[in-house]
């Protein structure tokens, strides 16, 4: 285990490092600066504000700076929000897209999970029909016409949600669930596919055979193995899920990390979009990790080996 972590570290970080190198290059190598969108700005102010931050510089120099500074945990400032960091302003849009993210999962795995053991369970019959028509228009709803219904139904015509804005818990599950709804309904049908197979397998087949109850083989066996699959998907999932969506936090009004993504790009906010970036790097490796190091606790025949 302890070897495998090991390795899993090294692999992480070498991961985290190419993601930086590549957006850097990427972002340095666009036509302008910064600053170039600002109309009016004096070419001599231009270019002492690009000496400030440094990007007046060597793209090797100001390269080997961000990764010194990195690893010292300091992302740098912004430049569109003059004297804040970019380290404080992910951790004030974070929490936002954290919960939002988190209630969406709980979501996913437990409407996901159980339509999708239903409908295998019930295989070829109308519910599962049902259920898999659902799952399919799921799949193809974008999430902001989602969120769009779902603030017309509740906000508009019952008035028992406001429009804009985050300030209780009832206010999040409009984000949660629109977020959510498109993997809701893909694992919903990743569920069925999975357990049908796994319950055409021999030992499913032996353990009805011993007379162990029907809730057990299901649950203990059946549906353990069936997670694999689940597992696989909802690692990257989750990463992606809490640093926030764009579209889902405008509609909402929700100061979340994704809006703040898309805006930095919008004005080409070097640190911003790197910290960003990075950020989300760490968390998706992290998510991998967590998903390899479940594949064994879900079934112990995976080694780690």
């Amino acid at each position: 285990m302890l070897k495998y972590t090991l390795k899993r570290i090294v692999s992480a970080a070498l991961t985290i490092w190419f993601v930086i190198t590549i957006t850097f290059l990427i972002m340095h190598n666009l036509p302008g600066s910064p600053f170039t969108s600002a109309r009016g700005l004096p070419d001599e102010t231009r270019a002492a504000l690009e000496a400030k931050y440094g990007l007046d510089k060597p793209l090797g120099i100001q390269y080997l700076t961000y990764l010194f500074n990195f690893v010292k945990g300091d992302f740098g400032v912004s430049y569109h929000k003059r004297g804040v960091t970019t380290r404080a302003i992910i951790e004030s849009g974070f929490p936002y897209s954290a919960k939002i993210g988190l209630l969406a999962v709980a979501f996913i795995l437990g409407f996901g999970i159980f339509f999708g053991v239903y409908a295998a369970l019930r295989h070829n019959r109308l519910s599962d029909r049902v259920s898999m028509l659902l799952a399919t228009l799921g799949t193809t709803i974008p999430s902001f016409v989602v969120a769009t219904l779902y603030l017309y139904v509740f906000n508009k015509k019952l008035g028992i949600v406001p429009s804009y804005g985050a300030e209780s818990f009832r206010d999040y599950i409009g984000p949660a669930f629109a977020i959510g709804a498109f993997s809701i309904a893909f694992i919903t049908r990743l569920t069925r596919t999975s357990m049908l197979e796994v319950l055409q397998q021999d030992y499913i087949r032996t353990a009805k055979a011993k007379g162990l109850p029907s809730f057990v083989v299901m649950t203990r066996h059946a549906l353990r193995n069936a997670l694999i699959p689940v597992a696989t998907y909802m690692g990257p999932c989750v990463a992606s899920i809490v640093t926030g969506s764009f579209v889902v936090e405008k509609v909402f009004g929700i100061p979340g990390i994704g809006c703040l993504f898309t805006t930095s790009i919008l004005n080409r906010d070097y640190s911003l979009i790197l910290g960003v970036t990075v950020f989300y790097g760490v968390l998706l490796v992290l998510m991998v990790l967590l998903v390899d190091i479940l594949y064994v606790l879900i079934d112990p025949r995976i080694k780690f080996d």
